[in-house]
């Protein structure tokens, strides 16, 4: 019983979130021509790049950290 309560609260969660989701963007205004402008329209990429090599290196770490601890390794 208690399984189908979270699952009912979760679906329904879900389906009224969708009611909050924004419009699609308008097309530009020569959607047909292909700009000399970057492309994503510029979205700059520069500062999530750093947190995901951040993200993957402590990742990595704490797997290093992990192995020491159960004896796969060592050192």
């Amino acid at each position: 019983m208690k399984k189908k309560l979270i699952l009912s609260a979760a679906v329904l969660s879900i389906a009224t979130l969708t009611l909050f989701a924004q419009a699609p963007p308008p097309p530009p205004a020569s959607a047909n021509e292909s700009g000399n402008g970057p492309v994503g329209n510029g979205a700059p990429i520069e500062g999530g790049l750093a947190i995901a090599l951040v993200m993957v290196a402590g990742f990595g770490t704490w797997k290093l950290l992990k192995a020491f601890q159960k004896k796969r390794i060592s050192g």
